[in-house]
C-alpha cells in the first residue's frame, strides 16, 4: 500500500521524507565522513577512489563528482549532510543555496534579505510563481557548487 503524499507537488522542492532518507542513506553517510579532516584530505586528493569505497549508486557518485547539489538532493541527499560536502570545497551554506537556486551568492543574499521567495504562485506545480520550472534557473548562477 503506497502512502498518499500530497506534498510532492511543491515546485522547486524535494521533501526529505522516509523514502528519500532510505534512498540517500549511503550518500548522507559519505557526507558525514567528511567531518574528519583525514577523510576530507583523501576525498579532495582522489574523489572517485573515495566514493568507490561507499555503496552509493553510480548516479549518486556522479552527482557528487559534478558537485550538483540539486541532483544529490533528488537522489536522497539531505542538505544538512550535503553542507559537509560544500564545506569540504570551501563553500558557505549561503554559496551552496545560491548555486542550488541558480542564483549568484549576491542574488540569493538579496532575495533572503528582501524576505525570501514569495509563496504567491509557488504553492503547487502549475502556478506561475518564481519557483516554477518555467522560471528556473533564476539569475546567473551555474546551478552547481563548483
Amino acid at each position: 500500500m503506497s502512502l498518499n503524499k500530497p506534498y510532492l507537488d511543491v515546485p522547486g522542492t524535494v521533501i526529505f521524507d522516509a523514502d528519500q532518507s532510505r534512498k540517500g542513506y549511503w550518500l548522507n553517510q559519505f557526507c558525514m565522513s567528511l567531518m574528519k579532516a583525514e577523510n576530507r584530505t583523501r576525498f579532495l586528493a582522489d574523489p572517485r577512489k573515495v566514493l568507490d569505497e561507499w555503496p552509493m549508486s553510480e548516479e549518486q557518485k556522479a552527482a557528487v563528482l559534478d558537485a550538483d547539489l540539486n541532483r544529490c538532493i533528488q537522489l536522497g541527499g539531505n542538505i544538512y549532510f550535503l553542507a559537509k560536502l560544500g564545506a569540504t570545497h570551501g563553500k558557505s551554506f549561503q554559496q551552496m543555496a545560491g548555486s542550488m537556486t541558480g542564483m549568484t551568492e549576491q542574488e540569493y543574499r538579496d532575495m533572503m534579505v528582501g524576505g525570501g521567495r514569495s509563496v504567491a504562485g509557488n504553492r503547487y506545480d502549475g502556478e506561475d510563481g518564481s519557483a516554477q520550472p518555467q522560471h528556473q534557473p533564476q539569475g546567473h548562477g551555474s546551478g552547481k557548487l563548483l
